[in-house]
């Protein structure tokens, strides 16, 4: 199994995708999914996000003959909880996914950090060459920002309009995302170990 997922990127077999193609996977299904509610409703849009998923999978898997393990993750969780949104016609299901994922991965990112393991640093050790604190910091601050995300789309889905909710999921959790990962630089650039720099 651990040979089907994603490999590290200093891996000599690792493959990267065209960034490009790389952001339509992952955009794709959310514009299939905010226009297939905006022409039909909620469970037509449903039921094409999780077709759009599965095929965003299957094209990364076909390019790379790996899986990523965050989309990965993700495609799961739309499968199972937009089943159950399809099955049982109730769109809380589908409506609590993001807050699965973003609750999912913020708490093994702190929970970790209760452990000592900073774990963005196993992933990104071979892009970043951080201080263990910095990778302590940066893992604490990635944590809370998804726990942050699965409170807002709590907040949203529980408050606002299916169609507001959508809109949120669509093009707000994008740019709020693009910003904070802005934020970061700082810290990166201010614990970047000085010699791997140099190096580079």
């Amino acid at each position: 199994m651990t040979n089907l997922l994603e490999r590290a990127p200093n891996d000599p077999k690792h493959k990267d995708l065209n960034p490009i193609l790389k952001l339509a996977l992952e955009l794709g299904p959310l514009g299939v999914f905010f226009f297939a509610n905006a022409r039909l409703d909620i469970f037509w849009a449903t039921g094409a996000f999780m077709v759009a998923t599965l095929v965003a999978l299957a094209v990364s898997f076909a390019l790379t003959r790996r899986l990523p393990i965050m989309p990965l993750v993700t495609g799961i969780v739309v499968v199972v909880f937009g089943g159950l949104t399809l099955y049982l016609h109730d769109e809380t299901f589908i409506k609590m996914k993001p807050t699965i994922v973003n609750a999912l991965f913020g708490l093994t990112l702190l929970g970790g950090l209760l452990f000592g393991k900073a774990l963005l640093g196993y992933v990104f050790d071979s892009v970043f060459h951080l201080t263990d604190e910095g990778w302590r910091k940066l893992t604490f601050r990635w944590g809370v920002f998804f726990l942050v995300l699965a409170v807002l789309n709590e907040v949203i889905w529980r408050t606002f309009p299916t169609d507001i909710w959508v809109n949120f999921k669509v093009f707000g959790i994008m740019p709020l995302t693009f910003v904070f990962t802005l934020l970061q630089l700082p810290l990166i650039n201010r614990t970047t170990i000085e010699d791997k720099k140099a190096a580079e």
